[in-house]
């Protein structure tokens, strides 16, 4: 695996994907979104849900968990093929976050990422901010979430104006 630079307008990634176990639905919003329809199998069914669902939280922090698995995964490869890797920095956040349906137990989710962006950043000499769209969706393509995130970067060789050179 080779390790592309450009991170073209529309370039698009796949993660990987995820099954939703009724357990770990549980054990996630057991301590981090304790809503009768995502901690309770009776309740749920009797919910607007109809079903034990995931947390959205959950459904999104799995994405990040995949693409830092990417990431540290194609960092790798690249390092080892002997090219020049990109230091990845915080993100300042991300927006339009949307869960379209509910992932129940039992559901796998695949996860992918677009690159929409990079531009250098003036506040930060040498740093740009990298811009995606994050998508999850269920086997038969239906959206399940998505949201646009940012990621500061320090593309190799690149000038104090966050040029590459």
């Amino acid at each position: 695996m080779s390790f592309d630079l450009s991170f073209r307008p529309g370039q698009r990634t796949e993660l990987g994907s995820h099954l939703f176990t009724a357990a770990a639905i549980i054990e996630f919003a057991s301590k981090y979104d304790p809503q009768r329809f995502h901690i309770d199998e009776h309740a749920a069914r009797e919910s607007v849900f109809g079903g034990l669902c995931a947390s959205g939280w959950h459904t999104a922090s799995i994405w990040m968990k995949l693409n830092v698995a990417w990431m540290n995964t194609t960092l790798a490869s690249a390092r080892a093929e002997g090219n020049a890797v990109p230091e990845f920095g915080p993100s300042p956040g991300f927006r339009d976050l949307r869960w379209f349906r509910p992932v129940f137990a039992g559901d796998q989710i695949r996860y992918s990422k677009t690159f929409r962006s990079v531009r250098p950043l003036a506040s930060r000499p040498g740093w740009s901010l990298l811009e995606t769209d994050a998508e999850a969706q269920d086997l038969s393509g239906q959206m399940v979430m998505s949201f646009r995130t940012a990621a500061l970067i320090k593309l190799p060789g690149a000038d104090p104006g966050g040029q590459a050179v």
